[in-house]
């Protein structure tokens, strides 16, 4: 499933995939992998995203009732 809520997120921001990969220490590709939903990150990468982008954990990553 393709995380929306990430990429809005960054977005927000102004920050592009490879701003965000530098920041929390993966490549482009990992995050654009994540965006996508080919990639399920680890809880460690998870929460370095979510510090970075200033959102919680259920925010971005926990799927709900949307």
């Amino acid at each position: 499933m393709k995380n929306l809520r990430l990429k809005a997120a960054r977005a927000l921001l102004d920050m592009s995939q490879q701003e965000l990969a530098d920041a929390v220490h993966v490549s482009r590709q990992t995050i654009n992998a994540i965006e996508k939903g080919d990639y399920n990150p680890t809880i460690r990468l998870c929460r370095a995203i979510c510090r970075v982008l200033g959102k919680g954990l259920d925010e971005l990553f926990w799927e709900g009732d949307e």
